[in-house]
């Protein structure tokens, strides 16, 4: 393998707590309001509007996506400066960077905001690609976004390795050939991820082991 493609929110960055506390502000006002974390947790799918129309027990009305995903994402910005990186991720870095391999970040997070937050962490420097949500709407699958980083990336899929803490990164890494190894840093169980049939990492550097790096 010559190349890793990082998601960043849940993997790279440990946001988790941060993503359950905006989501519980999500639901005030709402059928859903008192909704605890580990019922986010046990609800959470992609693509997240299918996340909360579990937890609301009804589809969502027409502009009621873009008003909470709205509410989310102001929620998440106000909370973010209390997120560290995940707490192997400069040294999981350093062993690609130091084993000759490149790397890049793929994120369903706006492009725009990942690259700002990505660069104030000063680790932006270790990429080849940071690559975040452009001209589509949030919330949605990695597939489409995924072969469209594998192509800028000019490298053939079988020397790449997806590592994400979602099932869905194993989905947008089996939509292009490549590789996928799930780690257990976000939203997911790990008996969800472990029913995508690829491994299953409790930490970036198991992961990069399980990846073989």
């Amino acid at each position: 393998m010559k190349h890793i493609i990082w998601d960043w929110n849940g993997t790279l960055l440990n946001d988790r707590d941060i993503v359950l506390d905006a989501s519980v502000e999500v639901f005030r006002g709402t059928e859903a309001e008192g909704v605890t974390s580990a019922e986010i947790i046990a609800a959470y799918t992609r693509p997240i509007w299918v996340t909360y129309e579990k937890l609301l027990g009804r589809p969502l009305h027409e502009g009621e996506w873009e008003r909470m995903d709205s509410l989310f994402h102001l929620a998440y910005e106000r909370l973010l400066d209390t997120c560290l990186l995940a707490g192997e991720c400069m040294t999981a870095l350093n062993r690609v960077a130091e084993g000759g391999r490149s790397q890049s970040i793929l994120s369903m997070a706006g492009h725009d905001h990942l690259v700002g937050t990505v660069g104030k962490f000063g680790i932006t420097p270790f990429f080849t690609l940071v690559d975040g949500l452009r001209d589509a709407p949030p919330g949605g699958g990695k597939a489409e976004h995924m072969v469209r980083h594998a192509a800028a990336l000019g490298l053939d899929p079988a020397d790449l390795v997806v590592i994400g803490d979602a099932a869905d990164d194993a989905v947008a890494a089996a939509r292009i050939g490549a590789r996928a190894v799930l780690y257990t840093g976000g939203m997911q169980r790990r008996e969800e991820l472990s029913l995508t049939g690829v491994p299953v990492a409790d930490s970036l550097l198991e992961a990069l082991d399980l990846a073989g790096f």
